[in-house]
């Protein structure tokens, strides 16, 4: 008997899926020609690329669980994609993967002022979540800069931050609850609008799992009462490591900003030409605002000032009016685009001590002469979250191989200093292969046994945060039995 060829086998068997799906989901959920399944074959990691079998686009919390029963009882493995924005290709398909969308998935389910919580289904975009409240003065505070795109879904998966989050954290601060559907279809729920839950973390588990557990469908957020007021100051140098030490000293003082954003002169150039934002010229940008009332503002920013007059800087400006201090963060909001416009990059997400940022910078500069790959640098400096953006030639061969030498030698330093491997984009499959210059294997192994109670067939997410040789052996485990 002639067995069928492989490609054949694969039709079949996504045939038999697309099948299934069909009895559970509306017809314009389910996407299964190849040429528009092509939209998904990435995400914001655009080096690496690999079209999913299908894609499903539920609307609901049944249909998510619909979906991923029918999944599972096939061992057909699923990748949770909220809006695409991951840079570090936390949406990435296999090519025997069904890509789960929740970006139909978008509505504000309950808003409750009074005890200062919304509840959203996740697909709903982050900036959108803040104009749902924004009429009553309230809003939601992680704001990544990618905000006005990226799902709450890819929030809550990577725990992303924000330029705020040094004074209001970052996603994990500020999730109360969520939905969660499990990869065999359970639903089940985790926190709510209380303060604190009773009994095992397992939001702080699910909270920058990166899709390994469970599928987050709807999600309790906690919103805030806008500030009084808020004012940002520019302040130039003639050095990275000046503008790192004012930051250390900053910090040191006990005076807490709402933000405090680096940019050196690459990023500031790039950000000028893009958003005329009225930067000065110089080598290292630092933005630093503070908020509250007016006597609030004018006394932290007097001590901000005091400390940054001790570096020497080359420019000090604080922002006069509210449209001067929108375009300075439109600047800052718009630089990942702005690089993108002048050059191929990669964007990294290693996080230090504050303590170590002008040895850190200083180290970049040797690692980028050594490598000879130009390095711009945007980041939120006040929590360490460093962002070096390394700019590479895509067309030209070799170069996009020495640009992952080089960040990896970069994450690895970071480790090094006593930081880690991600501050808000999460692993993903960029840094997979990292994890155990961060973690022992005894670390790894625990977390693992995490995966395998919540996934104990490692359907969801697959190839993602651990190294392939560890999870490829686990997965290979569970399908033999």
């Amino acid at each position: 008997m002639q067995m069928p060829s492989p490609n054949t086998a694969i039709l079949a068997r996504k045939a038999e899926l697309a099948a299934k799906l069909s009895t559970v989901l509306p017809l314009d959920a389910l996407i299964q020609d190849e040429a528009e399944t092509r939209a998904y074959e990435c995400d914001a990691l655009t080096a690496y690329r690999c079209p999913p079998m299908l894609v499903v686009l539920p609307r609901t919390t049944q249909e998510v669980s619909d979906v991923l029963r029918v999944c599972h009882q096939m061992g057909v493995p699923v990748v949770p994609r909220g809006a695409g924005t991951s840079l570090a290709g936390g949406a990435l398909p296999t090519a025997d993967s069904v890509i789960l969308g929740v970006a139909r998935m978008n509505e504000v389910l309950e808003t409750d002022y009074d005890n200062r919580v919304i509840r959203v289904q996740t697909g709903r975009t982050n900036l959108s979540v803040s104009g749902a409240v924004e009429e009553e003065d309230f809003f939601y505070a992680p704001d990544p800069s990618s905000q006005l795109a990226c799902a709450i879904a890819g929030n809550i998966a990577m725990n992303s931050g924000g330029a705020h989050c040094l004074k209001y954290g970052v996603t994990t601060n500020n999730l109360m609850g969520v939905t969660l559907v499990m990869m065999d279809g359970t639903v089940v729920e985790i926190g709510g609008a209380h303060l604190d839950a009773g009994g095992l973390d397992l939001l702080g588990v699910i909270c920058g799992s990166e899709g390994q557990l469970g599928v987050v469908t709807e999600a309790t957020l906690r919103i805030l009462r806008k500030p009084e007021g808020a004012r940002p100051v520019l302040i130039g140098y003639d050095s990275n490591e000046v503008a790192g030490a004012c930051v250390s000293d900053i910090i040191k003082a006990g005076v807490l900003p709402v933000a405090i954003e680096f940019m050196d002169r690459p990023c500031i150039e790039a950000c000028e030409a893009f958003a005329k934002a009225g930067y000065p010229m110089c080598e290292a940008l630092l933005i630093v605002e503070v908020e509250g009332s007016e006597a609030e503002i004018d006394h932290q920013l007097g001590l901000i000032i005091e400390i940054a007059k001790s570096h020497n800087p080359v420019e000090l400006r604080e922002a006069q009016d509210a449209d001067e201090a929108g375009r300075i963060w439109l600047g800052r909001k718009s630089a990942f685009g702005a690089m993108g416009q002048i050059n191929d990059y990669m964007c990294l997400d290693g996080t230090i001590p504050v303590t170590e940022l002008p040895y850190v910078l200083r180290r970049i500069g040797e690692l980028s002469k050594q490598y000879g790959l130009g390095v711009a640098n945007v980041f939120h400096a006040g929590d360490g979250n460093m962002h070096p953006l390394i700019l590479f030639d895509a067309n030209k061969p070799g170069d996009l191989e020495l640009c992952e030498d080089m960040g990896a030698d970069i994450l690895k330093l970071c480790v090094e200093v006593g930081g880690c491997l991600t501050g808000e984009h999460g692993v993903g499959v960029e840094k997979r292969d990292l994890m155990l210059h961060q973690y022992s294997p005894e670390d790894l192994e625990a977390q693992l046994k995490v995966k395998d109670v919540f996934d104990p067939q490692w359907l969801l997410n697959p190839a993602k945060v651990f190294p392939l040789s560890v999870t490829e052996g686990r997965r290979a485990v569970e399908l033999s039995k």
